[in-house]
């Protein structure tokens, strides 16, 4: 008989019919004559309950049906007799795939800290919570491709290992094959990387977006969905050393086009998940964010608002509001700054542009005054920043002198401006970090549960 899924015999209309079941034991209660087995596969947040008469089963096997088991059943599902549930499996035959000795198997019937689970990150995903976050982080990743597949974007592998530094951040992870106890040395001293693999430095990216702006200036509209990595020694819930980011480039867009693309992205995913992944964001309002499903339909509800920087610094200045850190133009704006415009202003997203020169990139497009460039923040409450972008530059004198006030080699990144130089035109993009959407999307707090195994300073455990 072919196995049937927790979430397929919950969602059959046809009663009285044998099943095959396979699963995960997540409790069992019942008395003398009668056990009730709530199982559970994965495919769903919610289990199905097995309800066994034991006297058709030895006494030695049901001892072994404990929380952490896996069980194989066979029997009929029925109109369950109890409240709850509509349906249930009157048990046949049980099998004992797996055994979970109840002394040693972690996830007992009691409430865990996110803390504890982390230390055992192998099992979390058995818990309601991280199922369902799990569940909605594939949901989000398909939707992510089937928005760009839709809209006539191309699906562009940047590289892992790279020798640019797309984001000027130097906290870089290095990739190498010399040998570090006796690295070769040339005649300063210096570690010779002609020898190594591939004969220069090289690191993790940080970034696929100089190489995705390579793509979209042949292809129009592209986007990366791929690993990127931080070497910052940063132990705090909005930073892990490796995570997923989705950064999509196209020609032909000016900032407005890029606002437009990245309000109409964050909504279609929101509206996505609300509609495909209900019960698991019902529970999570319900036990980790009483404010979630509220929060949600707020992002949809609202036309973001469009401000310029210069706006929202005196905006934050005539607030009122005591912040922790100073309000002075010049400065990038705190977590704290970003909220009070969100949550507290104008009580909706908030797209922020033109911001100084200083406190952005070299290849984002420069205004005319001199002092701003053409960059894109989006703005959430609960988060803050969870989109940046910009329009990028696309003048090869402008690109090369801001290139040399920020003392970033030409040498190193001739691929990039050649295409300044061939053919150049307008183009723009951002970058989303996945996880930051998806602490959005579940009320989840920390990174480090949103992602299924987190690296961050002395941890790599799993």
């Amino acid at each position: 008989m072919k196995r049937s899924t927790v979430k397929m015999l919950l969602a059959s209309r046809e009663l009285d019919h044998e099943v095959l079941l396979k699963g995960w034991v997540r409790t069992r209660r019942g008395n003398n004559q009668v056990a009730f087995i709530a199982v559970n596969d994965g495919t769903v947040i919610h289990s199905i309950q097995v309800v066994a008469d034991l006297d058709a089963f030895p006494e030695a096997l049901m001892k072994r049906v404990t929380t952490g088991s896996s069980i194989s059943v066979t029997g009929k599902l029925v109109a369950s007799q109890g409240k709850g549930q509509r349906v249930e499996i009157l048990a046949r035959e049980l099998i004992v795939l797996g055994d979970a000795d109840p002394e040693e198997y972690p996830l007992q019937k009691k409430g865990h800290s996110f803390e504890f689970l982390r230390e055992i990150a192998h099992l979390r995903f058995r818990t309601n919570t991280f199922g369902a976050v799990f569940r909605i982080r594939h949901s989000l990743a398909f939707a992510i491709h089937k928005y760009f597949n839709d809209r006539g974007f191309f699906y562009l592998h940047t590289p892992i290992i790279t020798a640019s530094d797309a984001e000027g951040a130097g906290a870089m992870f290095k990739v190498t094959t010399l040998d570090l106890n006796e690295p070769p040395r040339n005649d300063s001293g210096a570690i010779d990387f002609t020898q190594d693999f591939f004969g220069r430095p090289t690191n993790l990216t940080v970034s696929g977006q100089l190489e995705g702006e390579l793509g979209a200036l042949a292809l129009s509209s592209i986007y990366t969905f791929g690993p990127t990595f931080r070497a910052e020694n940063s132990n705090t819930p909005r930073h892990v050393a490796e995570f997923w980011m989705i950064e999509p480039e196209m020609a032909f867009y000016d900032i407005h086009d890029n606002m437009d693309l990245a309000e109409d992205f964050l909504k279609y995913l929101i509206k996505y998940t609300l509609e495909h992944c209900q019960d698991d964001l019902e529970f999570l309002n319900k036990m980790v964010d009483k404010g979630l499903m509220e929060r949600l339909r707020f992002v949809l509800e609202h036309p973001f608002e469009r401000m310029n920087y210069t706006a929202a610094i005196h905006i934050l200045k005539q607030s009122g509001a005591k912040f922790e850190f100073p309000v002075a133009w010049g400065s990038d704006l705190q977590a704290e700054h970003e909220r009070y415009l969100v949550e507290k202003h104008f009580k909706r997203p908030v797209i922020l542009t033109d911001y100084p020169a200083e406190i952005k990139a070299f290849y984002m497009k420069q205004n005319d005054d001199g002092k701003t460039v053409r960059a894109m923040d989006v703005l959430f409450p609960m988060i803050g920043e969870i989109i940046g972008g910009s329009q990028r530059e696309e003048e090869l004198g402008k690109m090369q002198q801001r290139m040399k006030e920020m003392n970033i080699p030409e040498d190193e990144l001739w691929w990039y401006l050649e295409t300044r130089k061939f053919g150049t035109v307008e183009h723009s993009g951002f970058g989303l970090g996945f996880e930051r959407l998806i602490m959005f999307i579940t009320g989840m707090s920390n990174i480090r549960d949103v992602i299924p195994f987190p690296r961050t300073p002395k941890s790599a455990e799993f």
